[in-house]
C-alpha cells in the first residue's frame, strides 16, 4: 500500500495540486488527505475517490506483465506524426478505393 500511496503523491505533485485541491478534486479535506498520504489505510472507495480527482484509474497488472506496463510508461509510444507524413498518408487514401464498398475487389488480380 506504501507505494500506492507515494504514487498519488507523486501524481498531485506533477499535476502542481495541494493537498487542500483534494477537497474539491476527491471530496476529502486537506487534513484526511495529508494522513492518508503519510500512513492512511483507506478504504477502497476513498482510493477510488482519490484517483479519480488526480485523473487516474487504480489497476490491477499482473506480476509476469509489471515491467511491460512499466516500459510503456516511461518510454510511450510516439502518438504524434509529422505533417508531410499525414499529408502522404492522406493522398494515398484518397486515391485508393475503399475496401469496405467492395471486399472482393482486385481479390484474383483480374480486376484491372
Amino acid at each position: 500500500m506504501n507505494t500506492l500511496l507515494k504514487q498519488f503523491k507523486k501524481r498531485r505533485l506533477n499535476l502542481g495540486l495541494k493537498q487542500s485541491d483534494m477537497m474539491l478534486r476527491a471530496g476529502i479535506s486537506r487534513q484526511q488527505y495529508q494522513r492518508l498520504e503519510s500512513k492512511g489505510n483507506p478504504r477502497l472507495e476513498t482510493l477510488e475517490l482519490i484517483a479519480k480527482g488526480l485523473n487516474s484509474e487504480i489497476m490491477l497488472i499482473p506480476k509476469d506483465k509489471l515491467n511491460a506496463v512499466l516500459a510503456v510508461l516511461e518510454f510511450p509510444p510516439a502518438t504524434s506524426l509529422k505533417t508531410d507524413t499525414l499529408d502522404s498518408y492522406n493522398k494515398i487514401s484518397e486515391s485508393e478505393p475503399d475496401l469496405s464498398d467492395d471486399p472482393w475487389q482486385d481479390l484474383l488480380g483480374d480486376d484491372s
